[in-house]
């Protein structure tokens, strides 16, 4: 099974990299699952119900989110009324919606998706998410009622992220990092089967700081004081992420890559797909 997952859309331009561009992917890569981290998607900041109906008809089949879940208010209600959108797992009980889903994709087989906060520099107090993964694996490790499972693990702390892949090795089929908004290039299969990258990237333009327009970060770092908020940066978005390719059989990785396209990024596309095509 091939599934791509995408890292944080920032703002109006990431949205327009993954709307454009995962169409033609879903069918030139013969991509069976799509997941994507949408909590930056509106402004920078969440996620609204319009623009995850964009994402879903442009081919997502999960959209996720982080610490900026409920930015937009209505998203406390819209994420009881659509399953494929999840949030933390180890946030609040009370938080509505959940973080774990399991989902159909193609040929009938279930892909399990968990979504985890990390701790370390957050800026709140989140319940431990390897107690939180640990439990979800139980019942979602690929190979039983499920064909693959993809860990998303939302954190500051590279330590931490690649802590959660050591956690997870051989109970999901990849376990990879968002939040930071860089990708980072240690994509690997480690020991015991599992897929992993510390940090998937951003889809949205890198010539920002992270995303976000350049001006307003650098007053706040150079003078201490903040003007105006932050905007999203409006120039071409790069199309950050990572493909694994699943074995039916185990649900583990038998290859993976990270993905970069258009944008001012190097372009990275998985070597086995270039040298199909």
């Amino acid at each position: 099974m091939r599934i791509l997952f995408l890292g944080d859309i920032v703002g109006r331009s990431g949205r327009k990299a993954v709307i454009d561009r995962l169409p033609g992917l879903r069918e030139a890569w013969s991509l069976d699952f799509v997941v994507v981290n949408a909590e930056n998607a509106a402004s920078g900041f969440g996620l609204t119900q319009a623009i995850a109906d964009e994402l879903f008809a442009a081919g997502a089949d999960c959209l996720t989110l982080g610490d900026h879940a409920f930015d937009q208010k209505e998203m406390l209600a819209h994420i009881e009324r659509d399953g494929r959108i999840l949030r933390p797992l180890n946030i609040a009980r009370q938080a509505p919606g959940k973080g774990v889903g399991i989902f159909e994709a193609t040929r009938g087989r279930k892909v399990a998706v968990i979504v985890a906060l990390g701790q370390v520099f957050m800026r709140q107090p989140y319940d431990d998410p390897f107690s939180a993964l640990d439990a979800a694996l139980k019942t979602a490790r690929p190979g039983g009622q499920v064909a693959a499972t993809v860990v998303e693990i939302h954190c500051e702390a590279t330590s931490e992220k690649m802590g959660t892949g050591h956690w997870c090795d051989g109970r999901a089929s990849l376990v990879v990092g968002t939040h930071t908004h860089v990708p980072t290039s240690d994509t690997v299969i480690l020991p015991k089967g599992t897929a992993f990258q510390t940090d998937a990237g951003m889809c949205g333009d890198y010539n920002s700081v992270i995303g976000m327009d350049k001006v307003e970060p650098l007053r706040r770092f150079v003078t201490g004081m903040s003007s105006s908020r932050f905007e999203p940066a409006l120039g071409e978005a790069t199309l950050s992420g990572v493909l694994v390719e699943t074995d039916d059989a185990t649900g583990l990785a038998a290859r993976t890559a990270p993905v970069r396209l258009g944008g001012r990024l190097a372009e990275a596309v998985p070597a086995w797909l270039e040298a199909a095509g």
